[in-house]
Order: C-alpha cells, then structure tokens, then sequence
C-alpha cells in the first residue's frame, strides 16, 4: 500500500506505465498540471521576489548612510568639545601661552650640528659658548665680513674676538621665536649683512638650539644684555648696531631702553616685522583667527600672557630709547600685520626722545612677496642701510 505523502505526478507516471486503467481524462488533467507547476518552476521568481530584493538593498544603504551621519555627528560634537575647552586649558595652565609665544621647542632645520657654522655655508663664521649667569650657556655665532674670508680660514675664537677691534662696524641680531640661529632665513640675512662689510654677531637665547636655561622675557633681555657687553669690551671704538627680528623686537626694545637708562645706548636700532605689545600681536596673529571673537577671548588667552611675565612692550620701550630707529616691514605680513608695525612708527617718532635721532619708516610693497621673513632678498637693502647708518649719529633730526 502506498504512502499518502507520496508526490502525486510519481503515482501517475507509475500507473501510466503499468498501463492502469484509471489512467483517463483525469489523468491527463493531472499531467497538465504537473507540467504546468514544472513550467512555473523552471521560468523562476515572480514580480514580487525582485521587490523584495530591492527593498533590503535601498534598506542597507540606508543603514550605511545613517552610520556615516553618525560618525560625522561624533566627528563633530569632538572638535566643538575641544574647540571649547582649549580656552580653559590655556586659562588654568598659563605656561601653555608662553611656550605658543616662545615656540622656542621647535628646532627647525633639523638635525643640524650649530658647532659647525660652515656646513651652512659661513666659512668666515665662528661658535661661540658664553655664560651669562650660573647655570645659563648660550651659544654665539660670529661672522666676520666678506672681505676676511680667506683671512678666517682656520683661525680660532681668539682671533674672532680681536677682530671685533677692526675698523668694520658690529651688527648684533636677536631672532624671532621658534627655530634656531642656524634657521635658513636667518643664515641669508647673515651673509648679506658680511657682504656689506658688518661683523654680524647672533646667538641663541636660553632654552633655544644648544643654549642651556629656561627661557622667559627677562632671561632673554639679560643673554643679549651680555653678549653686547661682551662684544663693546672687544670692539673699541666701532659702531655697534641693534637688529631685531620679530619677537626678536620686544628683546632689542628691552634691551636698549636698559641701554639708555644707563647711558651706554648703541649707535643704531633696527627693527624688522615689529609689533606693538604682546598682547596686540597675539590678538592679530593668525593663530587667533578662530577664537577672536570667542566670548572672554581677552580673559580666556591675553590676561594668561600677561600673569606670564610676558609684555614685550615695544610701545612703551621706544618712548624711553635715544638713538637712531629703523623699521622695516614687508605689507603682506602674514604673521605680524603691517599696521602694527606703522603703529609703532607713529608712537615712535613723535616721542621726545627721539628728537636729536632719526626714525625712519621702510615698507615693502605687497607685491614684492618679502612677507615675514624674506626682507634680506630685498636688493634695495642695502642703500637703506647705507643711507640710515651713515645719518644714525646724535645731532639729526627727523
């Protein structure tokens, strides 16, 4: 007897072949319609099938799409945290600011040996180490002019040093934040200076490339507070002129105010890409740009400067300086606006004591590409040095 669960079309093909006698009318219309479910069968999924197929598509690219949004909403409650607690951090941690300020941890170019002044290409060029207090060594460049080239080769600090006697004016240079006395644009200026005939003289402050100390405002003032003294003890007579740089600029105020005060001024001071004060220069610096308009942006990253120790109050220090001034500032100043620059000017040369002096203001069009740090390409530099120091001594006017 057969299983009831046996298919229906193998009991027909069975009784088919038997040659049953059932085998009739109803058993054809039984092997039309196991043909019929074999065509449906072989001809695959309906209309509805594909639908469906569509739909977990579009569903998992939905899916995909709303991660995506998730990600990108985290991505952004993250920087909107940060962009909001950085201001606290740097309120509770004023050293943050002074180290933006200083950069002096950012060694660039690297991996330069600053005892080997000619691997930068000064020949004529000696390394120094001075001390200005205990515990503080800073390392000193010297380069001789051009003309004593061949006369350099070899010679020792000795020999340096009474050089200094020469009848060849002196230049001290106070770079500017981050980098070292060995930075490229640095080395450039070096050499065009030697080539018009200045002993140039540089180092690094505390805490900057090999120079040994913690740096902070008067610490840089009192290192180039003693590297003039030692260069006026060997230079006799010769002219001795003060060249800032940038944050360089708040160090050379500094320290020829406190040259004035005691009545040894040097013969002339030059100021390149000069601020104000501190506080205005942070306030414009492009660093700023996206918390300028931060509620508190005074309280939140000025008043930390400040509490610091740190003013570089170019403002204030040319109203207590007699001697000769010269600023020169490129107008396209990415880093130090230009108008700070022409503000200065405008304290300066007004200023009481400045009137046995000359003060002289140099821009440098925009199109002229010099920005913060390319002035030295200039080939005008040269008479303008010319021009102003041969005018730098006491009795001219403006």
């Amino acid at each position: 007897m057969r299983k009831r669960t046996e298919p229906v079309a193998l009991e027909h093909e069975r009784r088919t072949a038997s040659g049953s006698p059932s085998a009739g009318p109803a058993a054809a219309a039984l092997d039309a319609d196991c043909r019929l479910k074999q065509n449906l069968c072989l001809a695959g999924p309906g209309p509805a099938e594909p639908r469906c197929a569509g739909d977990a598509g579009m569903k998992r690219a939905l899916g995909r799409r709303k991660g995506l949004c998730f990600r990108l909403r985290k991505i952004l409650f993250f920087v909107l945290g940060l962009y909001v607690a950085i201001p606290f951090l740097i309120k509770l941690c004023p050293g943050i600011q002074a180290k933006l300020i200083f950069l002096n941890f950012v060694r660039v170019p690297y991996f330069i040996d600053l005892k080997r002044p000619q691997d930068q290409g000064l020949n004529h060029t000696c390394n120094y180490y001075l001390q200005p207090e205990e515990d503080v060594t800073i390392g000193v460049w010297h380069t001789v002019p051009t003309v004593w080239w061949k006369n350099a080769q070899g010679k020792d600090q000795m020999w340096y040093e009474d050089a200094l006697s020469s009848s060849h004016p002196i230049i001290l240079y106070l770079h500017g934040n981050a980098g070292t006395r060995g930075g490229d644009h640095r080395v450039e200026l070096y050499k065009v200076l030697s080539s018009l005939g200045y002993h140039v003289v540089t180092f690094d402050y505390r805490g900057w490339g090999d120079s040994v100390g913690t740096p902070s405002e008067r610490g840089m003032t009192y290192d180039a507070l003693h590297v003039f003294d030692w260069i006026k003890v060997r230079s006799g007579d010769n002219p001795v002129y003060i060249w800032g740089h940038s944050l360089g600029t708040g160090v050379a105020t500094n320290l020829v105010r406190r040259l004035c005060e005691r009545e040894t001024p040097p013969d002339a001071l030059i100021l390149e890409s000069p601020f104000t004060n501190i506080r205005e220069e942070a306030k414009s610096h492009p660093f700023s740009v996206i918390y300028r308009y931060f509620p508190g942006f005074d309280w939140f990253f000025l008043d930390p400067i400040t509490s610091s120790g740190i003013q570089f109050a170019n403002d204030e220090n040319v109203k207590h300086i007699s001697c000769s001034l010269l600023i020169l500032h490129a107008e396209d100043d990415p880093v130090v606006p230009f108008q700070l620059g022409r503000k200065l000017y405008n304290i300066a040369a007004p200023s009481r004591s400045f009137r046995d002096f000359k003060v002289q203001f140099i821009p440098f069009h925009s199109d002229l590409g010099y920005r913060h740090k390319y002035i030295y390409k200039s080939p005008e530099l040269p008479r303008i040095l010319r021009e102003f120091l041969g005018k730098s001594e006491p009795g001219r006017q403006h």
